[in-house]
């Protein structure tokens, strides 16, 4: 990885290191390069390059910063070493939210028995299956404005039964 970017005046000609430590230098001309592949070349570098600044930037804090467990105050310092374990104030509306969830799910169960089997299978389309308004008006040979009307009117009895 780089640590600096090659600067403009410079990007005639584009230097590859290898694994080994070898130094090639590629220059155009040479075995079919062109101008163009050296500067994408060196567009590839300034990617890596920004994205290694990026995430440098993001994660300065890493879990070797604080090899030592007795060190107690390091919690404060780093943010990979907060406790996990949720709150349990959190635990406990997420609960009450769970249980108000499934008292309305009853609810609305028991408010669609209600409801006339023609208005069972409207909602039945629109929910189950995914069906537009326009798909069902034209295979009830209705306009759309009346499925809206229909499903208006059975949302609000449904509203009155919940």
């Amino acid at each position: 990885m780089r640590k600096f970017r090659t600067p403009k005046k410079n990007r005639t000609s584009y230097t590859y290191y290898s694994v080994d430590g070898s130094k090639i230098k590629i220059m155009p001309d040479e075995e079919g390069v062109s101008n163009t592949v050296i500067a994408a070349l060196h567009r590839f570098d300034d990617q890596e390059f920004d994205a290694q600044r990026r995430e440098n930037y993001h994660a300065p804090v890493h879990l070797e910063a604080y090899p030592m467990a007795s060190d107690e105050d390091a919690t404060d310092r780093n943010p990979y070493l907060i406790d996990p374990a949720p709150n349990p104030m959190a635990c406990l509306i997420a609960s009450l939210d769970a249980d108000a969830y499934e008292d309305r799910l009853a609810r609305l169960r028991s408010a669609t028995d209600t409801l006339q089997p023609q208005q069972k299978a409207l909602i039945k389309k629109v929910f189950d299956e995914g069906r537009t308004y326009v798909d069902i008006a034209a295979e009830e040979g209705v306009s759309e404005a009346a499925i809206r009307n229909r499903l208006k009117k059975i949302f609000t009895k449904l509203r009155k039964k919940i």
